[in-house]
């Protein structure tokens, strides 16, 4: 944090001028920037502001939905002819799975009025239907749960894009990225493969840098004692040694940072009650958040708690500290326990303040695990804010740089019961690590909300499951134990409901009892969506037909071979998709 990734990515963007060298971009290519902080254009409501674009297929596939949405038969109607001028139904599919995943469907809102969160998938998917050629993503996964960060996974793994993205989420680094870059003091240091490969050649590099200082070190020393033995008349005799002196004297003084935090605060004992919570339920409106709800925690508990955005995580963790009331049920807390509670809201310190003050705010002094008592400053150097920078204001902190001084302030007030609400956001990789490492060895009880599936498997014994309508599923593992059993939750189904469509076909028809079909009556949209589809699919199974027969031809050229192979995948995937709504659609003419 605050190496400059950020900057970086804005001058590659055009957002910042450099001091100095040159920056070219191809002239015709689409680019497209996803902000840490995106920026909208106020009073847009979130369609318009999804749809602002220069490309002819996004401004397109705008009217198609403002048409649809308005009932507007006309609009509607030269619509779907420039869709079927440009050959874009395929891109239409494309941008209803996009918003469809990113959960976006308050399209008539002000963008102004959305939280944060809302905000950035709505970015994240401004970006994405832009359809660009060159892509740059600032920390894409923040605000996004676990099944969304999986599914944009798999989505920029197979789009054939030139993809930029600054990124501490390491299982979505490995599977996305094929080149890494490390900016580091100021240089830009490039691997070719994945994290893993990344981790080992950095190691190698820095073994490398350490043994060519050690090695400028000892020639230095030579090279100060011919210095001194030089009479002063003879400076300008060997001018050229004495330049070398002064470039040599500058890499022995490099030196490596090692980045660790070692810490270990006294933490207070607890007692042998914790925390009960019983039959906790918690209504907003006509929306159930937790019906029900039952644990005792126990010493040493780990837990780390997952679901869908919106489903009521923050609000569990509210309830235990007390800053929000079940509806029903109680929560007793043993009266050893002292909650240190990280939370998305606010940061907790004033802008106009230094670093320093930050820290003594909380106290002076740390009283360490083997009884020493360590100053605020030294602290502050642990938490990797050298001296230089504890002099800083905190208004010059980069956003990951804030996020480690609110971790600390909670950390050092020795709590025996930690409650991090999405600590990964923000925190570069190096951090992680050394946070990961400080609650592998913390005798406490833990309670975790992180999307980060590297963090949750590497400190998680358990998790608490949001399955939605109050429901909190207490699952022994960790997320991709979790994860296996429910895709074999899956195939247990899926092999259950073929058994039972067969058992079906092989019943006598006149022993079943008929239970007759609900009607359902299409809205307008679906209506329109229906008559549309027949025809979207005879235009799939044309251009299909069309790459078959060039297949079918033959050509001396590879390249096109592959091509027109991956075409034919292509609208065998869309024939597909397309045909599954239509019959489902179908049902209800």
């Amino acid at each position: 944090n605050g190496s400059g990734k950020t900057t970086l990515l804005d001058v590659i963007a055009g957002k910042t001028a450099t001091d100095e060298g040159s920056l070219s971009t191809r002239k015709d290519i689409r680019t497209a920037y996803l902000d840490q902080n995106p920026e909208f254009k106020a009073g847009k409501t979130v369609l318009e502001t999804l749809f602002d674009s220069e490309n002819a297929m996004t401004k397109v596939i705008r009217d198609y939905e403002i048409a649809l949405a308005t009932e507007n038969h006309e609009l509607l109607a030269e619509a779907m002819t420039t869709i079927d001028e440009l050959g874009a139904w395929d891109y239409e599919a494309r941008v209803k799975q996009i918003l469809g995943k990113l959960g976006i469907q308050y399209f008539d809102k002000l963008i102004g009025n959305l939280s944060g969160g809302q905000q950035k998938r709505v970015a994240l998917a401004r970006v994405l239907i832009d359809d660009p050629e060159f892509l740059i993503l600032d920390e894409p996964t923040n605000h996004l749960d676990l099944d969304t960060i999986e599914w944009l996974e798999g989505y920029l793994s197979a789009s054939n894009i030139t993809l930029l993205l600054v990124t501490h989420d390491r299982y979505f680094l490995d599977k996305v990225c094929n080149r890494i870059l490390e900016l580091d003091g100021g240089a830009i240091h490039k691997y070719m493969g994945s994290y893993a490969y990344f981790l080992e050649k950095r190691a190698e590099r820095q073994e490398m840098e350490a043994s060519s200082i050690d090695k400028a070190k000892n020639q230095l020393r030579k090279e100060l004692d011919w210095m001194r033995r030089q009479p002063k008349a003879r400076s300008t005799k060997a001018q050229y040694r004495i330049d070398a002196f002064y470039d040599l004297k500058d890499r022995a003084s490099q030196g490596k940072k090692d980045d660790k935090l070692e810490l270990s605060v006294k933490m207070s004992r607890l007692g042998s009650k914790i925390l009960e919570i019983k039959h906790i339920s918690k209504n907003f409106g006509e929306q159930k958040i937790i019906s029900e709800f039952d644990y005792t925690f126990k010493k040493g508990d780990r837990i780390g708690i997952v679901g869908k955005n919106g489903m009521g995580k923050s609000t569990l963790l509210e309830i235990i500290t007390e800053k929000l009331k079940p509806d029903t049920g109680t929560i007793t807390k043993g009266e050893t326990v002292t909650f240190g509670y990280y939370h998305q809201g606010g940061l907790d310190f004033r802008e106009d303040q230094r670093v320093l003050d930050v820290v003594l705010e909380v106290a002076e002094f740390i009283q360490m695990a083997d009884g020493k008592k360590l100053s605020a400053s030294g602290l502050l150097t642990l938490f990797l804010f050298p001296p230089a920078k504890q002099y800083t204001f905190v208004n010059k902190l980069s956003g990951g740089e804030k996020r480690r001084l609110q971790l600390m302030k909670i950390l050092i007030q020795n709590p025996n019961f930690l409650i991090l609400d999405e600590p990964t956001n923000d925190l570069d990789i190096a951090t992680l690590n050394v946070l990961e490492e400080f609650l592998e060895n913390f005798a406490g009880c833990l309670l975790v909300v992180s999307h980060d599936r590297y963090f949750m498997d590497k400190l998680v014994e358990h998790l608490f499951v949001f399955e939605g309508e109050g429901k909190i599923r207490d699952f022994a593992g960790n997320y991709t134990d979790y994860r296996f059993s429910m895709e074999n939750e899956e195939l247990t189904l899926d092999n259950g409901k073929m058994k039972m469509e067969n058992v079906s076909k092989n019943t006598n028809p006149q022993s079943t009892i008929s239970t007759p079909q609900l009607k359902k009556k299409l809205s307008f949209k679906e209506q329109r969506e229906y008559e549309n589809l027949e025809k979207e699919i005879a235009d799939f199974e044309q251009k299909k037909a069309e790459f078959i027969e060039k297949l079918n031809a033959g050509s001396d050229n590879h390249t096109d071979l592959r091509s027109w192979g991956k075409e034919i995948e292509k609208y065998d995937a869309l024939i597909t998709l397309k045909s599954d709504r239509w019959l489902e659609l179908a049902e209800f003419m």
